[in-house]
């Protein structure tokens, strides 16, 4: 059931939705990445300096505290339906659009002793201008899969987890394709925008127009921008991530498939399949 973008999600969807994104952080593991758990809310200072009101203002939801002296009371507080803002104190906290700014923001200022892998599920926020079932949300999980380090391992992150993405939609019989898109993470006038211009710098995976995966590099923008850096060189890191839009995977699922248990049925073989195709492969490069 989803109402204004928030979606309530029973039995049948909720155990798809964990059954996958279990399997996502798996994926991600067995490639070495340590699992976390970010901050569900962000400082609204913090996301500003990652320019995100600057790139993504169309999407950005804040939170703010009531003003305790201008609030409604007695009667009143009880059929509200929206508070106006001078009820409200000055919005300090941004809801997040993408769990990974929860990564990059809980690593400000540190040093990693090498390339590393994190992955993380989290509560994602975005406003549209309208929402569509499970295929728009409000509010949505997002499962991702995040590297820092060199530029050629973060690099090699996306590639690898493109050819994985494309090969368990084979598997399941879910047709699938790959296609550059655009995300102003960078001043849209500036030098960072240009090159992602000309050399793409995100590409989503669409099943029909709708899409439910994503692999973004980001080169040294939030290693500059949050100071994390590699601890041998002294170098901001460069950053990549893999992302999952885990409703959107259930909205395009239940299409293809018809109800919860086949398409839960068809994860399950699609992920096996992977596995021992993995296998085989693994035995044939040790002979």
């Amino acid at each position: 059931m989803e109402t204004n973008g928030l979606a309530y999600l029973p039995t049948g969807e909720a155990r798809l939705l964990r059954h996958l994104d279990d399997m996502f952080e798996r994926w991600g593991t067995e490639d070495g990445a340590e699992p976390v758990i970010g901050a569900p809310l962000l400082p609204v200072a913090k996301l500003a300096k990652l320019d995100y009101y600057q790139n993504f203002p169309q999407q950005a939801l804040v939170v703010n505290a009531l003003d305790l002296e201008r609030r409604p009371q007695g009667q009143d507080a009880s059929a509200i339906e929206a508070f106006p803002s001078e009820q409200l104190q000055s919005a300090e906290i941004g809801l997040p659009s993408a769990t990974c700014y929860a990564v990059y923001l809980g690593l400000e200022g540190t040093s990693l002793p090498g390339n590393t892998l994190i992955t993380l599920v989290g509560r994602c926020f975005r406003r549209e201008e309208r929402y569509t079932g499970l295929r728009r949300l409000l509010g949505f999980h997002m499962r991702e899969i995040v590297a820092l380090g060199e530029q050629e391992f973060v690099e090699e992150h996306i590639n690898r987890f493109s050819s994985r993405i494309l090969r368990f939609a084979e598997a399941l019989d879910l047709p699938l394709r790959k296609e550059a898109a655009t995300d102003p993470f960078f001043d849209g006038e500036g030098p960072r925008a240009l090159l992602q211009r000309i050399a793409p710098v995100k590409y989503e995976f669409l099943a029909g127009e709708l899409a439910i995966a994503s692999v973004n590099k980001h080169r040294n923008f939030f290693g500059e921008r949050c100071a994390i850096q590699l601890a041998d060189s002294g170098r901001p890191v460069f950053t990549s991530c893999v992302a999952f839009g885990l409703e959107r995977w259930l909205a395009v699922l239940h299409d293809r498939y018809g109800d919860w248990g086949a398409a839960g049925e068809a994860v399950a073989k699609a992920d096996q399949a992977l596995a021992s195709a993995a296998t085989i492969e693994g035995t044939s490069h040790a002979r």
